[in-house]
């Protein structure tokens, strides 16, 4: 059997042709259906980032590994439809970016940033653990001292603060190595309030003991 034959005999009904265009094209009634699904997800995801916070993108345990893969497949089914074609999954990614690349301008906005992504927030200052905040964050304790491990922290009084990242990653600032204070009282490694602008609770960290009163 040659290979003319057997392109011939492996032929999809209605031929090449007709095969090819239902599996890699779509119909032009399906594209707006593609786009305004995307949009839904997109929109839908945001919405629930912001409910469970940014850390359920960040902290993986295998399970969460396991929940976010399905969290892709349901969505790419929602945004595709039945069947999939590369060309609905081509509309579909690039709705998405168009999608990210708006919301990317929005949050440079001030007035729209809030709404579009968490501002950073302090979660921990001078060694104090602010539990409301963690618990707003869905940060846990494991999750806190996993972050100060990797910083190489030894103690709890080595660290200034834990910021919570609008991407839900934790950054950490330490005090001096030396961890006493400098003349006058105050830190010897005094953060410069710009590195701190835009933080929630940026005043516990400012103040020396890291106390709301």
């Amino acid at each position: 059997m040659d290979t003319t034959t057997a392109l011939v005999l492996a032929a999809p009904p209605g031929g090449w042709g007709s095969g090819l265009a239902d599996s890699l094209g779509i119909e032009p009634w399906r594209i707006p259906v593609v786009i305004v699904s995307a949009i839904g997800v997109y929109l839908a995801f945001l919405v629930l980032v912001r409910l469970f916070g940014a850390r359920v993108l960040t902290a993986w345990s295998t399970f969460d590994a396991v929940v976010i893969i399905m969290f892709g497949a349901v969505a790419g089914r929602a945004i595709l439809g039945h069947p999939p074609t590369l060309a609905a999954g081509l509309i579909g990614l690039v709705t998405l970016m168009i999608m990210e690349a708006v919301f990317g301008q929005a949050r440079k906005l001030r007035q729209l940033r809030g709404a579009v992504a968490s501002p950073p927030e302090v979660i921990m200052a001078h060694g104090k653990v602010i539990e409301r905040a963690l618990r707003r964050h869905h940060v846990t304790e494991f999750d806190l001292t996993s972050a100060l491990r990797r910083a190489g922290v030894t103690d709890p009084a080595q660290v200034r603060c834990v910021i919570v990242e609008p991407t839900g990653a934790l950054s950490v600032l330490r005090v001096g190595e030396d961890g006493e204070d400098g003349e006058g009282g105050e830190d010897g490694d005094d953060i410069d309030p710009w590195l701190l602008r835009g933080v929630v609770g940026a005043y516990l960290v400012m103040r020396e003991d890291g106390s709301s009163a």
